[in-house]
């Protein structure tokens, strides 16, 4: 435990550094493995509040999901004020001990929704929302956005004014535009005017992979915290270093090969046991090809292509019990 705990609201956070919510990532089953790290949140792939607030109680907690996992953070989507309302009364009747609002998602899916990072070209309406969530729970509220849409309006710093101004108590800023998607570095300078110009708490997120660029990220930021996310594909480990650096606390053993392994079995048994088998074994690909760049696996490896093809759970654990293990590899 770092010696001063960060405050998002009443939540006291043990880590200064978050898991980000990725779409088609952080589900229930990476969660629960993220979470054996001890970071100070790993927030939920997005969920639609409109959705949420039509559909039943039980599919709502599954959207939420892992009860278990403290505290239990839902990240929500949409444009509707009073949906996104409804939706955030569900995620805390569900368990909710943080909801984070999503405008910063750039998937051509969700912009095309006017969702996401879409918002931050409607600051109005952006402000509206952030407003009806507070409005509607009794637990912290915080936002995730980018810089802004695209290098003409990088208008980060009052989008992320406004959203404390109307009750959010934490913000997250990726460097990067919308429009930028995930090309070129993050610009974690660039976060900087959002840090200033705020009393909460300001998390920065992007390219962050380990301690080292986790402490350049803060000092150019000048944020509180940092966010990571597609880096710990493959390697959910990583945030151990991470934490160590950023939270100021002992640097973690390195893991061992036997150690990595039973991580990632459990993490793929996991993903067999929340999804029907047919579903889980395409869930899991993503982050099997993970494992393999972990272990050292070439593209043109076969135990890279037979993990990246394989409709055979046993087979795949079969492969998952071996991978860093095998001493020819350079990452064992």
């Amino acid at each position: 435990m770092m010696p001063n705990p960060i405050q998002i609201g009443k939540l006291s956070l043990r880590s200064r550094v978050l898991v980000a919510p990725m779409s088609g990532v952080t589900d229930l089953p990476f969660r629960r493995i993220l979470s054996r790290f001890s970071p100070g949140a790993v927030v939920s792939e997005m969920v639609a509040g409109e959705g949420l607030a039509k559909d039943d109680p039980e599919n709502v907690a599954r959207a939420a999901g892992g009860a278990d996992i403290k505290p239990m953070a839902v990240q929500l989507v949409g444009r509707d004020p009073h949906w996104m309302a409804e939706g955030a009364k569900k995620l805390e009747d569900a368990g909710a001990d943080l909801i984070d609002i999503n405008f910063g998602c750039p998937a051509r899916k969700v912009v095309t929704g006017m969702s996401g990072s879409a918002l931050m070209r409607e600051p109005a309406l952006a402000r509206d929302i952030v407003e009806a969530v507070v409005k509607a729970v009794s637990v912290p509220v915080s936002v995730k956005m980018r810089l802004g849409w695209d290098d003409a309006s990088l208008n980060a710093p009052q989008i992320a004014a406004d959203a404390v101004a109307v009750g959010a108590v934490a913000i997250t800023v990726h460097g990067r535009t919308r429009c930028q998607f995930y090309e070129g570095v993050a610009d974690w300078a660039a976060v900087r005017p959002t840090s200033e110009a705020l009393s909460v708490p300001v998390f920065v997120n992007g390219d962050i992979a380990d301690g080292s660029s986790a402490m350049t990220a803060l000092a150019r930021s000048g944020a509180d915290g940092v966010m990571v996310g597609r880096s710990l594909i493959g390697r959910p480990w990583a945030l151990s270093p991470i934490m160590a650096a950023v939270d100021g606390t002992a640097e973690p053993d390195r893991l061992s090969a036997s150690e990595k392994t039973r991580h990632t079995l459990d993490h793929y048994a996991e993903m067999l046991d929340f999804y029907p088998e047919r579903k889980a074994v395409r869930v899991a690909r993503k982050h099997l090809i993970g494992y393999a760049t972990e272990a050292g696996l070439k593209d043109d490896d076969p135990v890279r292509q037979r993990l990246a093809r394989s409709d055979d759970p046993d087979e795949v654990h079969e492969i998952l019990s071996n991978l860093f293990t095998d001493q020819r590899r350079s990452a064992a």
